[in-house]
Order: C-alpha cells, then sequence, then structure tokens
C-alpha cells in the first residue's frame, strides 16, 4: 500500500492533458461482451478500476490486449460464460454493468453485487426493475444477482422511478438485443450515458434520444463491432485540475477536454471570482483575486456532479465569507469532512448539507483518502496547505485518476509516493 506525500503552498503552473472518461471506459468495456467481433477501444485511462473491468472479462473468456498504454483491443467471440461471481467483480461499482451484457448477449447473467466506494445506500432495484420489464426473472440471494428469461428479452417501456447513471446504462446494455422498441424514461443524461451509445450504435445497435431524459431503442439480433472506438475525455478529472488551479492562485491550462461538459463547474468558479478562459477543447483556469463564497447543490446532469462535490468544498473552505453545499444525489458524502478539518477547514456538516465559513489557509497534516473523489479533494487541500501533508490510502484515488502523480510534477507541485506500513491518524 502506498502514500502521497505533497509539500504544499507551490502555485500550480503549465498545461496538461486529460485522460479517457473512466465512468466511460467502466461501461464501454462490458459492452464489447455483445459484440461478435473484437473491437479496439482508444483513450483508456490507465486506472485500477479499469484493471479490475479487464481483469473480469478474463475470467469471462475474452482475450484483452493493450496495443499501447491507453489502447485496448478485446475480443469477447470466444465468452461462454454468463456467470462473474469472483471475488474480483465486487471490489468494483461498475461491474454491475456485467448483468446487462451477459443478459443482452445469453438471456441471462449470474454477477455478484458489486463493491466500489461507500457513499451510503446504494441499491440496484431500478435495474432489476427494468430487466423485469423486459421479461427477464430476476432474484437476489446471498449477493449474487441472477437474471435469466427462457424465450429472450422483449422490448417494453420502462419509467425509472428515480434519475440513475447505473440503471440507464446497464438497461440500454440489455434492450439493445432484445426484440421489439424498448423506451426508458427518466434516463440520465450524463456524458458517458451518450458516449455508451455511441460506442453501440457503431457496432450496429439502434439508440435514439441518448443525452435526452428519453431514450429508445429498437433491439437488433446481432452486434456486430469489429470498430475502433475513442472514449471521451474524463470530465471529473478536468474539473479536478480546474479546481487545483484555483485552489493553489496558480495558472493551469487543460487540454483534450470537451468544454460543454464541464459548464456548471465553469459558471461556479467564475461566480468566485476565479479567471476562465476556453478554446474548442481546452479551458485556462488562473487566479483573478480573492476567491468569493457560494452556494452549490449537487444535481444529476446537466446540473452540478456529485463527483465534484468533495473537490469544490475544499476550494470553498478556502474563499471569503460563508458557504453552503447541498448532497442531494448520495449519502454519506461528506465523510471527508473530518480530513479536511484536521488540515484547518471550518465546516459543519447538517445531515445533506455542509456548512462552511471559508478564508482560512490549510496546515499540512496526516490524512486517509475515504474514497475517490474524497481522495481528490484532499490531494487538492494538500497541494494548497502550508508545509507537508501524507494521503493515506492513495489507491482510492488510482481508481480514477491517470498518472496523478506524473501530472502534478509537469504542473510544479512537489509530490511523490512512499510505502505505507501501518500508519494510523491520532
Amino acid at each position: 500500500m502506498e502514500k502521497l506525500v505533497i509539500n504544499g503552498g507551490t502555485p500550480l503552473r503549465g498545461t496538461i492533458s486529460v485522460s479517457g472518461c473512466k465512468n466511460a471506459a467502466v461501461a464501454i468495456l462490458p459492452a464489447t461482451i455483445l459484440a461478435e467481433k473484437p473491437c479496439i477501444i482508444e483513450n483508456i485511462p490507465d486506472v485500477s478500476d479499469v484493471e479490475i473491468i479487464l481483469g473480469i472479462m478474463r475470467e469471462l473468456g475474452a482475450t484483452c490486449e493493450w496495443l499501447d498504454d491507453a489502447t485496448v483491443k478485446i475480443d469477447a467471440s470466444n465468452i461462454s460464460s454468463y456467470t462473474a461471481t469472483y471475488e474480483t467483480i465486487s471490489r468494483l461499482r461498475g461491474s454491475y454493468y456485467f448483468i446487462g451484457a451477459l443478459l443482452g448477449r445469453f438471456g441471462k447473467a449470474e454477477v455478484s453485487l458489486p463493491g466500489g466506494c461507500n457513499l451510503g445506500v446504494r441499491p440496484i432495484d431500478q435495474h432489476l426493475k427494468g430487466f423485469q420489464a423486459l421479461g427477464a426473472t430476476v432474484s437476489d440471494e446471498y449477493g449474487i444477482v441472477k437474471a435469466y428469461t427462457e424465450n429472450g428479452l422483449t422490448g417494453t417501456s420502462i419509467y425509472l422511478d428515480m434519475v440513475s447513471v447505473g440503471a440507464t446504462i446497464n438497461l440500454m446494455l440489455a434492450a439493445c438485443r432484445a426484440s421489439g422498441i424498448t423506451t426508458i424514461e427518466n434516463c440520465a443524461r450524463e456524458p458517458h450515458v451518450v458516449d455508451l451509445a455511441n460506442f453501440l450504435n457503431s457496432m450496429g445497435a439502434n439508440i435514439k434520444g441518448a443525452g435526452t431524459e428519453v431514450i429508445k431503442i429498437k433491439g437488433v439480433p446481432f452486434i456486430t463491432g469489429g470498430i475502433n472506438y475513442s472514449i471521451i475525455p474524463d470530465q471529473i478529472e478536468a474539473g479536478t485540475y480546474m479546481i487545483a488551479a484555483a485552489a493553489t492562485m496558480g495558472d493551469v491550462t487543460i487540454q483534450n477536454i470537451i468544454p460543454r461538459h464541464q459548464e456548471s463547474l465553469t459558471a461556479k468558479l467564475e461566480e468566485m471570482n476565479v479567471g476562465i478562459e476556453e478554446t474548442e477543447d481546452s479551458i485556462r483556469v488562473f487566479h483573478k483575486g480573492n476567491l468569493l463564497s457560494a452556494k452549490i447543490k449537487t444535481l444529476p446532469y446537466p446540473g452540478f456532479p456529485t463527483d465534484m462535490q468533495p473537490q469544490i468544498t475544499t476550494l470553498l473552505a478556502l474563499a471569503n465569507g460563508d458557504s453552503t453545499v447541498t448532497e442531494s444525489v448520495w449519502d454519506s458524502r461528506f465523510q471527508y469532512v473530518d480530513e479536511l478539518k484536521r488540515m484547518g477547514a471550518n465546516i459543519k456538516v447538517e445531515g445533506k448539507i455542509a456548512l462552511i465559513s471559508g478564508g482560512r489557509r490549510f496546515k499540512g497534516a496526516v490524512v486517509k483518502c475515504p474514497d475517490l473523489r474524497a481522495g481528490a479533494a484532499l490531494v487538492i487541500a494538500a497541494l494548497a496547505a502550508e508545509g507537508r501533508s501524507e494521503l493515506l490510502d492513495i489507491k482510492y484515488v488510482d481508481r480514477g485518476y491517470d498518472k496523478i502523480e506524473e501530472k502534478l510534477l509537469a504542473l510544479g507541485a512537489d509530490v511523490h509516493r512512499e510505502k505505507q506500513v501501518n500508519e494510523a491518524i491520532e
């Protein structure tokens, strides 16, 4: 196990490129199970979540070959098993996409319930309800989801009781080979939902409406595959470096991004008196003056993303005045606040609302990363802090950030890894 050591207080300056979208990759890679021919997927981020997904694919019988450090060739044509109940699969939340992919290909699936970051209760009832509507018999026993259909899946109308990225993606995977037309209402509209639909369509699926609240899928008998596809840039990685630039009073240009995916964050940063300049595929973030307070409420896309909530809270703790952050998507997303307090933040959590009294300078400390995005927030705090910080359990950050140490070094940060040996926080 490793920890990240950061000597903070240096403004970040320079240019970096964003990697491929982790959330798109963990959906698109299982989607290759539906393909009859090998697929080449480009712009894959080098993160541990991707390695776990590829490990599951190999255990199922697929051939996964890295062509370079961001391109993988997957041949899933020889997969014959519809069972993914390995210990590996329980380590990753996105592993539930194997249910939809296996159900779509074989008409049956047995998949262990997924793990991932502990952000409170995150049920998959909307997924299972949708599979049942498509004609599958579904059970959840002893931590294993079993879904079967005797005569194949049949298109139907599905209304999601709540906006769910996971359910939207899973039902798209299952329905693209169902007979007839499937209509899914109250869909998630995130960029990686659209990216998956584009990938499936490029392989021969017939999906319309991705990126809106209603998706219509006309089932096809075969998903051909045999394509090259490049994954979109990572919206959350880009946003994390944007906030890091603002927190350190730096000047950073972030390339290989889609600026419209950042609009909700960009608007808040400008409201907080952060300098922003956009081009077609980059955003420059620079220090203009004192940071101002703001009110944030997380919402499904195109609202402010929950995956950026810990990072923006960290920035607000440095801003002058009082701010509020309301978390409306996940429970238990404020687990990192106690760690920020170790560094000097003045934050009080009341239920799903964080009350932030800003204007304090962070001090270096030993802190523990409780989950992926919280870990990213603590990296930002350490970069802005006076003195040395040690971030324990950096494995969570490695789940979603490709080469974070190298990119920070390129921006002038003083950062390195050390072995973490049974360290505890007093």
